[in-house]
Order: C-alpha cells, then structure tokens, then sequence
C-alpha cells in the first residue's frame, strides 16, 4: 500500500498499536519486529482488538484487514513523516546526554500554558518512538516537543527527517553510550546533527551560552542563547541550591553590554523549583527560555515551573521517617554521576551515604571511568558510608574503610536489612539497569 493511502486510513483510525498486550478497538497494528521477536506473528491476534493490521510477511496476509508494506518500521516511520508534513506547527526537538526528558517536561509544562502543546510520552526517542510520537500530534496541536535519543552517529539526523523540526536544544554532551558512539568526538557529531538539520533549513537553535562545547559544534545562524553570562537573550543566576533549586532570570533580548541595565527585582521572575540539584538550572533555564522566545507571560513560566513535580526517580527529594532521600536513579554516567556528587556534597548532614549502581553502555572505557569516580570518592570529605552495586564497580574494588560492595542490587537489600540506614542523608544514583529503585521500600521502613 502506498503511504497517501495509508495515511488516509490512519487520519480514520489515528490510533496505533506495537504491542499486543497494549490494544486499542479501531486502530492500526504495526507489526514490528525485533531481535527477539516478529510482531508479524501477532497480527491476528491484534486484528480481534484493532482495525487494521499492518504487516511485511505475505504468508499471514488472510483479509482486507491486512496491509502489506515492503518494511513496517519504514512504513511507520513514512508515515510519521507524512504525518508530519500535514501539520504547519512549530517542533522543538530536544537532544543531549543529560537532562532531555527533565527539559522537555519543564518546558511542555510552560508551554501549554498558553498553547495547545504536545509533548513526547516517557523517554520514546528512538527510530521507534519518534515516529510514535509524531503520530500523537493531534491536528489541532500549536506547537509540540519532541524528544531525540542517539546511539551512534547518524541517528539524530534521521530523526530530524521524520520530525522536522522548526527549533532545537541541545543540553549538553558528555560521556554516555560510549560503546555505540566509540569516542566523545562521534557523541558531539551525533548531537550536533540537530544543529546541522536546522542550519540547512534555516531553524533557531536555543543553545546554553555557558556550554563551550556546544559553541564549538556551530550552531545554525538563527539561535538564542541563554545562560549566566550577560551576552544571552536570556540570563539566569542561581539563588539557592538545597534542598531545592530557586533561580531568577531576566530577558536581555538586545544582548545588553551594561550591567547597570539589568533588572533582577521582578518577583515573578524569582522561581522556587522542586527540582534537586544545580544541573537542573540549566534545564529550567532552557525552558524559560524558550517560552520567552515564545511570549509566554512571565507569571505563567513561574507557575508552571513551581507547580512541576519530579517523578521517575528523577532529582527528587523524598522525606522518610528517619532518612532524607536524594533520589535520582534513572541514569547515570561519569558526567551525570559527578554532577550528582557535587550537588550531594552540599547538603547538610551529619550521615551522609551514598548508594551508587553501575554506569552502564560505556563500552571499552568502562573499567576505566568506575576506576576513575572511585578515587575521586575516596578523597571526599564526610562521607559516611558508599555502597556500589554491580559488576563494573564490583570490578575495580579496592579496599577503602568505608566503601562496601554488592553484585547486585538484591545483595544490597538484603545487607540493609539486617543493617539498616536510620538518620542519614542518603543519594541514590546508578543506570536504569541496576534497578536501584527497589532499594526505596527498604529506606522507607
């Protein structure tokens, strides 16, 4: 079937479906396929709950109710892409090692303030999810943001075809799924896609002013930059770091030479986050910036911003009976864990611990970057207690005081049950994989 035709079914049945223990009545089933399995196979199954099925495997064709594409996945990302070209909105595309999913919330929170806004669901950034998202934008959507994830070279790029994006952000770049990209080098290439996507077609970047490496990746010749520094569009300064983040910021649209020209008294401007952390100031300040871009009205930004919430185990500071919870265990690499450290230095506390999983996807220097934070942690000053958990850390174990080491994250929580945490401030970071959120249930008791 060709793509005008599907995408005439699609706008009578907008809804898709991948997953047959996840259906809709009416909608289209992709069967995608994976490594480990073919959703080919499903289709029947799917098509007792949905529309259509869509499929590439002629042998379980048995109806009209199936299609049959040269590749589904390239059938849906065409589609997406169709999608796309019918709806003349403004797509802000958010990439980077750190921060994308905290920035896009922040700034989806903002936005939809005074726009209808879509923003991507969860972390569904890839080849996959992308197009899914694209998908969602309902038609009379103003504006929408759209998430971007790399694991090599060439897949921002990609991205940027289906979605088209009008604006970008890139948070940052550091060291993350080195064993897909090779080097830092091919992970600032990747990200730099984006800035490459909206040069050639004359989109404006919002870029962090205070990012060199971000300046050294050519952004496109429409950007607004913003920052700490006073040659931004948008100027922010810290106010307090613990518990929780305040900032204020101000609009230097004319990019003002004269300090004695800046207003920082605006009380609307002054914004209370429940965010922890100072690498989360960049985050927010890339929201307000680009809803100033926007005309969004300040009093709007600050309310969005302080009502957002944290959640998935993401900078969140959660109070128990006895210990003060710094929670972020969604990700971690040796830029995002250093980060993370700093900010944990800062709290108050006479017990502090930490608990630290593996940071995963680092390919060949992997051994190197866990030897590497471990030094940095031994010389720390009034740390209590370090639990690492996992094989990388379990690898380059040394003998420290009070380091203390776990295979496993099911090792930990057996040691803390017969050796409780009480009366500490605890940080809990670590990869995805490592599941450390399950330590959670045992600090709480």
């Amino acid at each position: 079937m060709k793509i005008d035709d599907l995408y005439k079914l699609f706008l009578d049945h907008p809804k898709i479906c991948t997953d047959t223990r996840i259906l809709e009545p009416n909608s289209l089933f992709f069967a995608l396929k994976g490594e480990r399995f073919d959703g080919n196979i499903f289709a029947g199954k799917a098509l007792e709950v949905c529309k259509y099925a869509v499929v590439d495997d002629p042998n379980v064709v048995k109806g009209e109710s199936y299609i049959l594409v040269d590749d589904v996945l390239s059938a849906l990302q065409a589609l997406a892409q169709k999608h796309r070209e019918s709806i003349s909105i403004p797509i802000i595309a958010i990439t980077g090692t750190n921060g994308k999913t905290t920035t896009k919330e922040l700034m989806a929170s903002v936005l939809q303030t005074e726009f209808n806004t879509y923003a991507t669901k969860g972390n569904l950034n890839n080849h996959i999810g992308v197009p899914l998202s694209i998908l969602e934008i309902p038609l009379d959507c103003q504006m929408a943001i759209i998430e971007m994830g790399a694991n090599k070279v060439g897949d921002i790029m990609e991205l940027c075809q289906i979605a088209k994006p009008t604006h970008g952000v890139i948070t940052n770049v550091g060291k993350a799924h080195l064993e897909g990209f090779g080097s830092f080098e091919n992970i600032m290439r990747a990200k730099g896609e984006l800035y490459d996507y909206l040069y050639v077609n004359g989109g404006t970047a919002f870029v962090n002013y205070d990012n060199e490496y971000l300046e050294d990746m050519n952004p496109p010749r429409k950007t607004i930059h913003y920052g700490v520094s006073r040659f931004t569009h948008c100027q922010g300064q810290i106010i307090k770091e613990t518990p929780f983040l305040s900032f204020r910021w101000i609009s230097t649209e004319e990019l003002l030479y004269d300090d004695s020209e800046l207003d920082w008294s605006a009380s609307e401007r002054a914004i209370q986050l429940k965010l922890v952390g100072k690498y989360n100031f960049e985050n927010a300040l890339a929201a307000v910036c680009v809803a100033n871009f926007f005309n969004v009205d300040d009093i709007h930004i600050k309310n969005a911003l302080e009502k957002y919430e944290p959640h998935n185990n993401r900078s969140q500071l959660l109070e128990t009976a006895t210990n003060k919870l710094i929670v972020d265990c969604y990700n971690a690499n040796p830029t995002s864990m250093r980060l993370a450290i700093e900010v944990f230095l800062k709290f108050e506390g006479d017990s502090k611990i930490m608990i630290l999983g593996d940071m995963l996807e680092l390919g060949k220097v992997s051994t190197r970057e866990h030897d590497v934070l471990t030094h940095y942690i031994a010389d720390l000053p009034s740390i209590k207690y370090v639990y690492f958990v996992g094989g990388e850390f379990r690898s380059v174990a040394d003998e420290t005081k009070n380091f203390r080491w776990f295979s496993d994250v099911e090792e930990l929580i057996n040691f803390l049950q017969s050796s409780p945490i009480k009366n500490s401030t605890v940080l809990i970071k670590g990869s995805r994989g490592i599941t450390l959120e399950k330590v959670l249930p045992v600090l709480h008791a």
